[in-house]
């Protein structure tokens, strides 16, 4: 793909959206940039960029006189597939790529690729740790840390590139590919961006696209649509389960896993192992070893990474005890289905707190399990009234305006014993900034209370 002198629409001023402009400036194309905030030229990225490379960065409306004269559109991960100007990009055909599509066309190096709607960030961060820990030199980012066209920019040293993938970044993608890719899981997620769970679907299982025979696709078992899925892959098929044996994969047996070829030969693997809490967790680990053996690390290898491996910051992470109550951050847990994995890890009573910025979440779903485990629920944010709507009165529920008053109220209704889970469900943009600043605010409250 020659990009020299075209004339490129960047739609977004966030880190992808400056990660993808930097690139396409060092590969020669003018660069224009729409941003929602109105950017001025006086902004400090904007005219560094222009000055590193000798040429100025434009500027244009946020609107569809933006696609003034461009050839091509790159939106950030965030920009719904209904904006007015890709819809107008559409229909003029002017093409429409993600920054991850941009990136996969000169990307020189192996690419394993991770998506789901839960589980992402742990999976993906983990296969990092048994291939580094194998002795490759490995680069991860994608929708975690480091956007996929930031590393394409730099020399491309890695000996794989181990990507966590959205499906924001998967709508527009054509000629992506990946050596593995692995699909986790789908439950209910971003129906507000991709309009229906099946359309959302749909989107999640491109991260096969273009995979042929010598490629891996790793699919979760225990999912309902995975063996039609499998059907329909031209790459071999590694399963994954917690439930039940599998051909060609990984299974749960007991207190071990069971690694089937396809071919007769078997390894096996102690759930000892693994020091991450809850059954999702293994699902995680299972779908970890499959990428990592099949990038030729040893058992041994992957046994002493995954014993290693204590998790990411802000899912399930234990926080603190104070006077006999647990306090645990799981902010990342954005959707309902995340929810659903965090209240099954535990079986001491919990006081949940759900809330933020609605994303449109079935949470009726989380009824049964709400008068099975759960002793009081705390509500708060934008979603409080419509998750009332839903699930309050289940349990005993209290809402509260803000997180801080929420975590206020978990703490008067905990006693000895009993567990404290910010698992909101919800996006964070009605009082942070992403679901990082939440986790930590989270944390800095908590340890106030000690």
């Amino acid at each position: 793909m020659d990009i020299s002198g075209q004339r490129m629409l960047v739609i977004g001023w966030g880190k992808t959206g400056v990660a993808s402009a930097r690139f396409l400036i060092s590969r020669g194309a003018r660069v224009v940039v729409a941003d929602e905030k109105n950017l001025s030229l006086e902004n400090d990225v904007l005219s560094k960029l222009g000055e590193d490379h000798g040429q100025s960065v434009e500027l244009a409306d946020y609107g569809i006189s933006a696609l003034a004269q461009v050839d091509a559109v790159v939106p950030s991960p965030g920009v719904p597939p209904f904006h007015p100007v890709l819809k107008e990009a559409v229909k003029r055909c002017i093409p429409v790529i993600s920054e991850l599509e941009l990136a996969c066309r000169y990307l020189q190096t192996p690419m394993i690729a991770i998506t789901g709607t839960n589980g992402k960030t742990t999976t993906t961060s983990l296969i990092g740790e048994i291939l580094s820990g194998s002795g490759r030199k490995v680069f991860v980012g994608g929708n975690i840390g480091t956007p996929l066209v930031e590393y394409v920019t730099g020399p491309q040293t890695a000996d794989c590139a181990v990507v966590e993938i959205s499906s924001f970044q998967l709508q527009w993608v054509d000629q992506f590919h990946a050596f593995v890719s692995i699909l986790l899981n789908t439950t209910c997620d971003h129906v507000n961006y991709h309009g229906s769970f099946e359309a959302y679907r749909a989107v999640k299982e491109r991260i096969f696209n273009n995979q042929g025979k010598q490629d891996v696709a790793i699919l979760n078992a225990d999912e309902p649509d995975s063996a039609v899925l499998a059907e329909s892959l031209s790459s071999p098929v590694f399963f994954f389960s917690t439930t039940k044996m599998v051909e060609r994969g990984l299974y749960q047996e007991k207190d071990r896993l069971i690694c089937l070829d396809g071919e007769g030969k078997q390894e096996f693997y102690p759930l000892s192992m693994i020091r991450l809490p809850g059954a999702h967790n293994v699902e995680n680990v299972m779908a970890a070893i499959l990428a990592s053996r099949a990038c030729g690390c040893s058992p041994e290898n992957v046994i002493n990474a995954i014993s290693g491996f204590s998790g990411i910051a802000h899912r399930i992470e234990f926080t603190r005890e104070i006077g006999g109550v647990k306090f645990y951050d799981d902010s990342k847990g954005t959707n309902v289905g995340a929810v659903k994995r965090a209240i099954e890890t535990f079986s001491d009573p919990i006081i949940l707190l759900m809330g933020g910025r609605d994303k449109d979440g079935d949470f009726e779903t989380l009824s049964a399990l709400l008068q099975d485990r759960v002793k009081a629920l705390v509500i708060f944010g934008e979603a409080r009234e419509r998750i009332q709507e839903r699930i309050g009165g289940i349990v005993p529920t209290v809402l509260t305006p803000s997180l801080k008053e929420a975590i206020a109220a978990a703490r008067r209704q905990a006693c000895a014993g009993d567990v404290v889970l910010l698992s909101p469900g919800c996006a964070s943009f009605d009082e942070f900034a992403d679901y990082k600043a939440r986790g930590r605010f989270f944390k800095e409250e908590v340890r106030a209370f000690a």
